[in-house]
């Protein structure tokens, strides 16, 4: 990991330190005095969230997470950094859509009395998981539907506040990725008649586990050209800011807030392959552009000797892939003078109940049945959200470099 992320992603000056600093007695206050259970709690945006919620001396930190190496990195990583707190921290391999997990909660319940605050940030992020019809199901089980019923877990607990992470993709969606994070606020909002939740859209999370940059690391390690896009702009956000803005949207949230970074168009948009060069030139390499993917991958060692390193650029023509990020839409209500770097999406109670059913009772059938198609699924999207404007193009990032 790189140590100081910001200058790759063109900022100079931490997103959110004077809104940390002004609230740190209230937050601080609430960590020592609660219990957290962070699903996900392994991930790049689940253990940010873990080492802000341990520095602060919970009264009890679980983390849970299917991924146990992840896991005991993150253990090794909170003990040889911050060390040790008086309350208890322990964590779990385990499937939060799992009946194992339904028995841990309940023992839980008995053994602790629950959890005061529930984090869920367990997803598949990938617009490339919509490739095929197979993991384009799991996608929905582990945005969607693992969500719905974590949160009910949490409600059935009387914990105070559930919180989950959206993404910047909900809005206005044009994938499956996002367009599964936009129902999933659906379903957020009907619970939320039930207890308080409250969610974050935010940016990629620059070198976050499997993204594009964090792969540039793996291909220096293996003498591997770079290869992005070169007209996709993203929005991004250091891991340690991701995890800052997730513990403020659930402990400073109202019911149904949607937080998001406020980011200037203008000076935070940067492309991947901007990235891709400055990433280079701070490892000491001339970044050298190929015509072809052959030609860079034949280029590796021959450059890496004299200094320089072979990248292949392309223009994006790929299924899902938006031009530019945004976190709200024209109709949302949003408020920006509350905090200096974040802005807020105020929500109403506002669901179709008879569509969340259909929508449930489709993929059950589909599951009962054992077959269902990209196609069948899309257009359930559709139905969802009208205005779903899905890129279709016929190729996929599996057949990229």
């Amino acid at each position: 990991m790189i140590d100081n992320i910001l200058p790759f992603i063109g900022r100079t000056a931490p997103l959110l330190e004077a809104d940390i600093k002004t609230n740190e007695k209230v937050l601080s206050e609430i960590v020592k005095n609660s219990k957290f259970l962070v699903i996900g709690g392994a991930g790049t945006i689940g253990s940010a969230i873990c080492r802000e919620i341990f520095v602060r001396n919970p009264k009890v930190l679980h983390v849970v997470d299917i991924s146990e190496n992840n896991m005991v990195e993150l253990v090794r990583d909170i003990r040889s950094s911050v060390g040790y707190g008086d309350g208890e921290f322990a964590t779990f391999a385990l499937d939060c859509g799992s009946d194992i997990f339904k028995a841990f909660i309940e023992n839980q319940k008995k053994r602790i009395g629950g959890y005061d605050y529930v984090f869920n940030t367990s997803a598949l992020k990938h617009v490339r998981s919509e490739k095929d019809p197979f993991t384009l199901m799991r996608m929905i089980d582990t945005n969607i539907f693992n969500t719905d019923s974590t949160m009910k877990m949490a409600h059935e607990m009387d914990a105070k506040k559930y919180f989950c992470v959206s993404t910047d993709k909900a809005a206005n969606p044009v994938n499956m990725m996002g367009a599964s994070k936009r129902i999933m606020e659906f379903y957020l909002n009907r619970r939320s008649v039930e207890m308080p939740v409250s969610t974050a859209r935010f940016a990629n999370v620059a070198f976050s586990d499997g993204s594009l940059l964090y792969g540039f690391n793996r291909r220096l390690e293996k003498n591997q050209p770079l290869s992005a896009p070169n007209d996709v702009r993203r929005y991004f956000v250091t891991p340690k800011e991701a995890g800052e803005l997730c513990m403020m949207s659930c402990l400073l949230g109202e019911n149904r807030d949607l937080f998001f970074p406020k980011l200037d168009h203008d000076l935070n948009l940067v492309t991947f392959s901007s990235i891709a060069e400055k990433y280079l030139k701070n490892l000491g390499y001339e970044p050298v552009q190929c015509a072809t993917e052959d030609e860079a991958r034949a280029s590796v060692l021959e450059l890496k000797a004299k200094h320089k390193y072979p990248v292949y650029f392309f223009k994006s023509d790929t299924t899902g892939e938006k031009d530019f990020e945004e976190f709200y839409t024209a109709n949302e209500t949003i408020v920006l003078n509350r905090f200096e770097s974040l802005g807020v999406i105020k929500n109403g109670v506002n669901y179709d109940e008879k569509l969340l059913q259909h929508f449930t009772d489709t993929i059950v059938s589909m599951k009962k049945k054992g077959e269902w198609t990209r196609g069948d699924l899309i257009d359930l999207f559709n139905e969802m959200i009208p205005n779903f404007n899905h890129k279709e193009t016929g190729k996929f990032l599996d057949g990229r470099m």
